[in-house]
């Protein structure tokens, strides 16, 4: 049936003989040209992201942004999610890497990581259907280089009609097209840390009506933060072709990316003080900014693969995103009309693994905790050292600590997709008014066939990549643990999670709009359906029904089964869960804008739009494991309701726009926290959410200097909540007051020099609204110095002033033990390079 779903879709888009649809695109066949050097955002040319037609931002009732190329360069950063800090209205938690990542927007929840709300495109298509699956983050799958020409992003207004599951927003990473012909290559190195990178890009005209663009990059390195070995490695190349026609034009375009980073997740961190007035500081010998639970002594686990066989799990592959796409586009005028399709087929595949210290005790104590009682001991497991006992528990690593942890295995064999739109467009003129009409059809397929393993290790808590596995040794010399595996399982509750999944979910979607403009005054309104299908199997012990998920398993092979082989974690395969259900929802946007002078205007807009439920309710209790039908109709999707008004000033280097907005959703889902005691829990919720805010915009330039600035001010709260009643009423975790973005710079013909300043309010560590987590801001300098002609040296430092910046707490309250883990952003980290343009 998938290959069937494929197939129709890329016949249809044959017969059409309409290539695909360029609304974001760059190129000079009716796309918008690239924000110059130093036009920030909001942009001054026409905005298409999530709307029937490009227009100038003060003719169209959104609130939208945009960031180029070479204002992404002076970010100190290629992470996606961290380019997505830089918008007014999002949230981003990273901490410097991609593959573990939690984005939102005005204020919508987070219940775990990924992005629900918000759906992240590349060219205009999704890059996956769902934001939001588990340890799937899109923005791991995506790679900022030299060939990403502009990012847009539009926060709620016309995204929920103009594509399935965004009813947030939409942020679009836009290629460029070869539209100037000529090349660069930059080469950048870490100053104070191992991390070499190329970057390139190259377009040309083949003839008058060709055109073409290759890019990419490759990195190498052990990266900011000590993991001792070559945590980063791997890149991407990307290409397009252009033909364009009197009428309009035709481009196919592929992409190969194949790279791995490191998992900058919870580490361990001191707290002290109270909830309301806590302090952080980094451990005895391990500091999180530069430190993590990567170790070039724990290089892989043992485990049971899909097929219930042993296999070791190369630990450090880290988070590795594997992507093969192939894509046609193409935008015709016939007749009056604008017919437009895009198809793009992805195959994509990849890892996610983390190593998460669950509870972390002092040396002395962790073994009896966890091993057969008083006079247990400890010895190393790995490393030069292994075999001899930890001496002095006390001065371990000058911290003297060991962590009971819980290592995650995601295997994603395959998140393939196929994505077809087709819409068709006209203007008509009724007297003096302009009516723009717009039809459209999306169709896609989505696979989600990944495994989650889950095993339960003893490390230590050292410095420089340098921890180990300890073994964990009974008063009567009998080991407790298996080379530092306390479990092959997970054994902190009553589910084992070592589930596979085996689903697809097809999505058929109409859609329309109609926009009536005269003179100055533009009302407009679009509507939307989503029909889903959702097939296949589930498999794993969580599903009840008398199906195990452990067993005992020789798993080294040396005829001995070990306390913690007797506890491996297995697959049911002769027991599946089916999956079988439909959904389908409405989604509606009306707006009106009004353009009271040439430099200013007003707009009005309000929304609906939905979410479809992914993988995360297909176990027990919200799937029935016989039918294959959810308990519960409400957890198909989550609805979004969108309300705004906003102005818009522009005039003489000076831009400003304001936007209030209010949104609300309900939210059935399952939540990783964390209790008082720093304990990981995995909570159900059921709860409805509200919020209220402002958005700012504003970019100020006279002469060589330029301010670009963004701020949000959110009131968010949790309206009722069927689980937890104690909760309503609270702050949603994470949630700060205050979001601020801002970005000084002079600018001359021979050298640049700003910074990039992002910043926020504190916020609460989790919903219960007890513990508070910190705000920061961290300052990031810049320096492009251009000598010559065509070589540009520069000089980036993220986070100069070092601060110690907190994406998220795991813990509720202050632990007793004073150890909490916490995921920080990047300590100080130095970037040269040098960019040659031909």
């Amino acid at each position: 049936m998938k290959h069937h779903v494929r197939q129709s879709l890329f016949v249809s888009c044959a017969l059409i003989a309409t290539p695909v649809w360029a609304q974001q695109s760059t190129g000079k066949d009716r796309e918008p040209a690239p924000v110059g050097a130093h036009q920030a955002k909001p942009a001054k040319q026409s905005f298409t992201t999530g709307v029937a037609k490009g227009r100038d931002m003060l003719d169209s009732a959104i609130s939208a942004s945009t960031l180029d190329e070479s204002e992404i360069q002076k970010t100190s950063t290629r992470s996606i999610a961290e380019i997505l800090s830089n918008i007014p209205g999002i949230r981003a938690e990273t901490a410097g890497t991609d593959g573990m990542t939690a984005v939102t927007i005005r204020g919508l929840p987070l219940s775990a990581d990924g992005s629900k709300f918000l759906q992240v495109q590349e060219d205009g298509l999704p890059v996956l259907e769902f934001g939001d699956i588990h340890f799937g983050s899109t923005t791991a799958f995506l790679r900022a280089d030299l060939s990403l020409a502009q990012v847009q992003a539009i926060r709620g207004g016309s995204a929920s009609t103009f594509a399935s599951n965004s009813p947030g927003g939409i942020v679009n990473f836009i290629s460029k097209t070869g539209e100037e012909t000529g090349g660069t290559l930059q080469l950048s190195s870490g100053i104070d840390h191992e991390l070499g990178r190329a970057d390139f890009n190259y377009g040309a005209k083949l003839s008058d009506s060709v055109r073409f663009n290759i890019g990419g990059y490759y990195r190498q390195g052990e990266g900011p933060r000590a993991a001792g070995y070559d945590a980063f490695k791997g890149g991407q190349v990307k290409f397009n072709i252009t033909k364009t026609f009197g009428s309009g034009y035709v481009r196919l375009y592929a992409k190969l990316l194949d790279d791995r980073e490191p998992n900058y997740g919870l580490v361990p961190v001191q707290v002290t003080g109270t909830n309301e007035n806590p302090s952080y500081a980094p451990l005895p010998g391990f500091d999180p900014r530069r430190d993590t639970m990567s170790s070039r002594y724990i290089p892989s686990f043992l485990a049971l693969d899909r097929n219930n066989n042993p296999h070791r799990i190369d630990v450090h592959e880290g988070n590795r995103a594997q992507v093969k796409s192939i894509g046609l586009e193409a935008q015709f005028d016939v007749a009056g009309w604008t017919f437009s399709n895009r198809l793009r087929y992805a195959q994509i595949s990849g890892t996610y693994n983390e190593n998460l210290p669950v509870i972390t005790l002092p040396a002395a104590i962790l073994p009896i905790a966890f091993g057969a009682g008083p006079g247990t001991t400890a010895r190393f497991a790995s490393g030069p050292n292994t075999g001899q006992s930890i001496g002095n528990p006390a001065t371990l690593n000058g911290n003297g600590l060991l962590a009971r942890g819980l290592y995650i295995n995601s295997d994603f064999n395959r998140l393939n997709n196929v994505t077809n739109d087709f819409r068709a467009s006209r203007v008509w003129q009724a007297g003096s008014a302009k009516i723009t009409t717009t039809a459209g059809l999306y169709a896609s397929s989505q696979d989600i066939g990944m495994m989650w393993t889950f095993l339960s290790p003893i490390t230590d808590v050292a410095p420089g990549g340098n921890s180990h596995l300890v073994d964990l040794i009974a008063p009567n010399g009998s080991p407790v643990t298996d080379t530092g595996m306390l479990f092959y399982s997970l054994q902190l509750g009553p589910s084992s999670y070592h589930q596979y999944y085996d689903v697809n979910y097809r999505t058929l979607a109409p859609y329309g709009s109609v926009n009536y403009q005269l003179g100055g005054l533009s009302l407009g309104a679009s509507l939307r359906y989503d029909f889903g299908k959702v097939t296949g199997a589930v498999y794993g012990g969580d599903l009840g029904g008398g199906r195990a998920s452990t067993t005992a398993t020789d798993l080294n092979r040396d005829g001995v089964i070990s306390p913690a082989e007797s506890l491996t974690g297995w697959l049911p395969l002769s027991r599946p869960g089916p999956v079988d259900y439909d959904y389908g929802y409405a989604s509606y946007s009306v707006g009106a804008n009004y353009r009271v002078a040439d430099a200013f205007s007003v707009f009005a807009r309000y929304s609906r739009g939905g979410r479809a439920s992914a993988e995360r309710v297909l176990f027990p209790p919200s799937l029935n494991a016989s039918t294959g039908q959810l308990t519960d109709p409400a957890l198909r999707n989550s609805p979004v309701k969108q309300a705004e008004v906003g102005a818009k000033f522009r005039r003489d280097g000076l831009s400003l726009f304001v936007t209030g907005f209010w949104a609300s959703t309900t939210d059935k889902n399952y939540q990783i926290a964390a209790d008082a005691t720093g304990n990981t829990v995995v909570l159900p919720i059921d709860r409805a959410y509200s919020a209220k805010g402002v958005e700012l915009e504003a970019l100020v330039e006279r002469g060589p200097l330029s301010l670009r600035l963004g701020a949000t001010y959110t009131k968010a709260k949790i309206d009722s909540d069927k689980a937890d009643a104690t909760a309503v009423g609270n702050t949603p975790r994470h949630q700060p007051d205050l979001m601020f973005q801002a970005m000084p710079q002079y600018q001359s013909r021979l050298f640049s020099i700003g910074a990039n300043i992002l910043g926020t309010t504190s916020s609460f560590a989790q919903d219960s609204n007890l513990l508070k987590q910190p705000g920061y801001v961290i300052v990031s300098p810049f320096l492009q110095v251009r000598p010559v002609d065509r070589i540009q040296l520069g000089l980036n430092v993220y986070n100069v002033f070092d601060k110690l910046a907190f994406v998220q707490v795991g813990s509720a309250a202050v632990p007793a033990g004073g150890v909490a883990n916490a995921q920080v952003m990047n300590g100080r980290t130095i970037t040269g390079s040098v960019r040659f343009s031909f």
